[in-house]
């Protein structure tokens, strides 16, 4: 079996070792240490998507340090994040301006409060604008770049916000997009991804790309570009599409946890 990477490999071991790294971290036990675990905290779907969303947004650095940001979010919104988006005005912004992870700021919740409340109001919600962008395009790129043009330019073309909201076009792999795109879109009655946007098929998505799901990739020669860069998720998706067409982001567990624990195996 040849990859699109150029390795020649043996397509069904690496997918038997892969499947089985999957049944081992894509399970509720992967739930309590992972940003996800904010969003579970919620059964009505506008608020896991809400704060699903934000949560995925400032998840970069130490996990437990994004949990704790998140937990402050929740609070921060009373528990009800959508009835929060809703009823948000400039008035409240005092309610938000000392949050802060990393350089995600009290602004930057202030300038997503409010795109937010626009996309709710004016869009039919977060599902429609992503579930338009993959029927117009078929692809994460085009789906994640329709949420873009929405999210930041409708609100006002913020230039400082804009950096946390990754562009495919530009390059970026859109890692935190990808992930939230993963635990809206799966569900595959492991209890960790959600399932809750029915109309777009796991099929169509791209696998969240960073340091240890890209080193992880390379070390099992599914990927060779050097750069985690959006060129590296289409080889990766390219390849991962190979292993399993229907639900080629079911592997982020794996290599995600295999990179972030150090467990790779000889292979």
């Amino acid at each position: 079996m040849k990859y699109k990477s150029g390795n020649k490999l043996q397509k069904e071991s690496i997918k038997d070792f892969l499947e089985s790294k999957v049944v081992q971290f894509n399970e509720p036990g992967f739930i309590k240490n992972d940003p996800i675990s904010i969003p579970h905290q919620f059964s009505i779907k506008e608020d896991i998507e809400i704060i699903g969303l934000i949560t995925a947004t400032i998840s970069w650095g130490n996990r437990k340090s994004i949990i704790n940001s998140a937990k402050k979010l929740v609070e921060i919104f009373n528990e009800k994040p959508y009835e929060f988006v809703m009823n948000y005005s400039d008035k409240n912004y005092d309610l938000l301006k000392d949050f802060k992870h990393r350089t995600f700021n009290g602004f930057d919740l202030h300038y997503f409060t409010l795109s937010l409340q626009n996309i709710y109001l004016t869009h039919g919600g977060l599902e429609n604008i992503f579930e338009i962008g993959f029927n117009k395009t078929g692809s994460s790129l085009g789906a994640i770049e329709n949420f873009r043009n929405i999210f930041l330019f409708e609100g006002g073309n913020e230039v400082r916000t804009k950096k946390h909201v990754s562009s495919p076009l530009k390059g970026s792999a859109a890692k935190r997009l990808n992930m939230f795109l993963r635990w809206m879109v799966r569900n595959d009655t492991n209890g960790v991804d959600f399932g809750i946007w029915k109309n777009i098929s796991p099929s169509m998505l791209s696998c969240p790309l960073d340091v240890h799901s890209g080193n992880s990739a390379r070390k099992i020669k599914l990927l060779n570009r050097k750069q985690n860069d959006w060129k590296a998720v289409l080889e990766l998706d390219t390849n991962l599409r190979i292993l399993d067409p229907n639900d080629p982001v079911k592997y982020d567990f794996a290599l995600f946890e295999m990179g972030l624990e150090k467990s790779l195996v000889k292979y």
